[in-house]
């Protein structure tokens, strides 16, 4: 079944010449410690800018709620007065968080967004790591089963002191998701919202599917994969994306719970589904569960695909995407 997609930093889009565009509109800006895009289509230039404009207020919106950079986001919040007590936050962050909750008891843990008890530690443009004892005095506090939220009463609290959370593994595709939900609110019905490597589109490239080139982990400018998709959501994660290499070990942003180090079977992973809040929860989990666990979770989950590429050279495939050689016959 082909599917919609918009475009994403991490992925290749094959565009329709300038010329097929005119009534096209697009911005980007720099929000969420990303790139924010946006491309519509409108015959009304005036509505088509206002839509922009929503759009990327939303997406403000989000990160003032949302950042663990900005001390005064609710997340700084839960971060600084959890562990003491219940801490007040909007209805909508503490639905968020219940759902990376969820996230965490579907992957076993391997989505974890109390990661962040030790992945503060890391400065990825400082080329800075913690120490092994760093590391096992903060991992202790890493467990999903250490916040408690109650939804009734809009309060998130941790259940010892040292937790941390972030966001950061499926804010951004939260984010998305809720600029399409404004976009389809204005009628707007062909359209790409990306945030970094999260993606949604609203309609096709009028009367054409989008075409995806997911690119080679070493080389933005070769791809691996192509594929056709039409009214869906997309996410990558690649060890590509926030890292530095020292004494041979590559330190990327992805943070296994378990060990609150960086894990190393998987390169890359890009998966498809019907909304990216569950496409970005899905790629960080694939990357610490593995390719062959990883790809049975998003197997398991309805209207689901994923792409992976395994750090021997692997391209592996759920059964929905596999190329014919590899698809199983009836």
């Amino acid at each position: 079944m082909m599917r919609r997609i918009a475009s994403v930093v991490t992925t290749l889009l094959v565009l329709m010449p300038a010329s097929a565009r005119a009534e096209w509109h697009d911005r980007e800006a720099a929000i969420m410690g990303t790139r924010i895009a946006v491309e519509l289509w409108h015959e009304d230039p005036v509505q088509a800018e206002s839509a922009i404009d929503a759009v990327m207020a939303e997406m403000h919106r989000i990160d003032e709620l949302m950042s663990v950079y900005k001390p005064d986001s609710q997340v700084s919040r839960i971060n600084r007065d959890a562990a003491a007590g219940p801490v007040k936050v909007d209805a909508e962050l503490a639905g968020l968080i219940a759902k990376s909750l969820e996230f965490s008891e579907l992957s076993g843990g391997a989505f974890d967004i109390t990661y962040a008890s030790v992945g503060y530690l890391y400065d990825y443009r400082e080329h800075r790591h913690p120490s092994e004892s760093q590391i096992q005095a903060a991992l202790p506090a890493i467990s999903w089963r250490h916040v408690i939220v109650d939804l009734a009463a809009s309060t998130v609290r941790f259940t010892q002191p040292g937790v941390r959370i972030d966001l950061g593994g499926i804010a951004k595709g939260y984010a998305v998701d809720s600029a399409a939900r404004i976009l389809e609110a204005r009628g707007i019905h062909n359209a790409t919202v990306s945030a970094g490597g999260d993606s949604r589109i609203l309609g096709d490239r009028r009367g054409r599917p989008w075409i995806i080139g997911i690119r080679h982990p070493d080389d933005p400018n070769r791809v691996i994969a192509r594929i056709p998709l039409e009214d869906a959501a997309i996410s990558t994660s690649g060890d590509y994306e926030r890292y530095f290499d020292e004494g041979g070990v590559r330190y990327h942003h992805i943070i296994d719970p378990h060990t609150g180090k960086s894990p190393h079977e998987v390169r890359s992973v890009t998966v498809i589904g019907p909304n990216a809040t569950l496409t970005e929860g899905l790629t960080k989990s694939v990357f610490v569960m593995g390719p062959e666990r990883g790809l049975a979770l998003v197997e398991a989950q309805p209207d689901a695909d994923a792409v992976v590429v395994c750090s021997d050279g692997r391209v592996l495939y759920s059964k929905g995407l596999a190329p014919p050689a590899e698809a199983k016959a009836p």
